[in-house]
């Protein structure tokens, strides 16, 4: 049995066979919840953390669109809206997978805010991509008529990138330790919503979006968890990628994996901050491993089959 924390990527939540609604959500997340279950019914105990830079994209175009009826939303509260119902749908899907399988387990979401520097350099320089896709015309029309950063994603398409600070402080993560034993929580939905800390005391929300792989780091230092497990669309992260001598990586140690980022090898937006997080989470934890796979292949990865291994050395 492990103590696992499992970042979901984008793939987890929609498909590019569904239609980008809530009801084509729910069903890719019926998927993947089948797919966590069978992984809590092995013994292990899990923390669910998930990305949102498609749905955050979406409530903010809407809320912009509307913006002649109703007042546009701030990001931070886009990002906020976002947690309650990807963590509504995964609360959905994944308390039935486990009925099913004769386990009964709380499963709730905690809305989470995550302290960030407000001098943090993501903010003068931003890579995270969140919304739908363009083409290259369509996404340098909305440069020019709203200002938007738009960068090319990984042979993708054209999406908007906000700024992605480096997450400080989970502000409600005793809630979170507290809950552990009795429940599986949701929690650092989107990375978190990302917010500062006033001399004051008080928080104040800010427009950007935390990588959700980072955040997913930070909380399994915290809970003291054996494991990261950072789930995305391919088995195994690769060098080359994309190209005729494209190379899978079964294992990466620090060293070679500082190699490899200095390199270029890992897109940035993309397999770079898995690779980063996963970087991190062996750095203050030596004996501990992290993971990188694909949602389908997660239990044969947990059970040595598949998936990049991550290691200290």
């Amino acid at each position: 049995m492990s103590k696992i924390v499992i970042a979901l990527g984008g793939n987890a939540l929609q498909s590019k066979d569904s239609a980008p609604t809530a009801q084509g959500q729910l069903e890719v997340v019926k998927h993947t919840c089948e797919r966590i279950a069978d992984i809590c019914l092995k013994g292990n105990e899990i923390a669910i953390v998930h990305g949102n830079g498609p749905q955050v994209g979406r409530i903010l175009l809407a809320s912009e669109t509307a913006k002649e009826v109703t007042p546009v939303m701030p990001f931070d509260v886009c990002g906020a809206m976002s947690q309650g119902y990807i963590g509504y749908h995964i609360q959905q899907a994944l308390r039935y997978a486990l009925n099913i399988r004769n386990m009964t387990c709380p499963v709730l979401t905690v809305a989470t805010q995550i302290v960030v520097d407000e001098e943090d350099a993501g903010f003068s320089r931003p890579t995270k991509p969140i919304g739908p896709f363009y083409t290259e015309e369509e996404a340098k029309e909305m440069q020019e008529t709203k200002g938007y950063t738009m960068k090319e994603d990984a042979g993708r398409g054209w999406r908007r990138v906000v700024a992605s600070p480096i997450p400080k402080k989970i502000v409600e993560i005793d809630a979170i330790k507290h809950l552990w034993d009795s429940s599986i929580v949701i929690s650092c939905g989107g990375g978190g919503i990302p917010v500062i800390e006033k001399m004051d005391g008080t928080l104040e929300g800010v427009a950007a979006v935390i990588d959700k792989d980072f955040a997913a780091e930070l909380l399994a230092e915290q809970v003291d968890a054996d494991l990261l497990m950072i789930l995305t669309e391919v088995e195994k992260a690769a060098v080359n990628w994309g190209r005729p001598n494209q190379k899978n990586l079964d294992h990466m140690g620090l060293a070679e994996a500082v190699h490899l980022i200095e390199e270029g090898q890992f897109a940035p937006g993309s397999m770079l901050p898995k690779v980063e997080a996963a970087m991190k989470f062996v750095r203050t934890n030596p004996n501990k491993k992290a993971i990188i796979t694909s949602l389908d292949k997660a239990m044969d990865a947990l059970e040595g089959r598949t998936g990049t291994v991550v290691t200290f050395a």
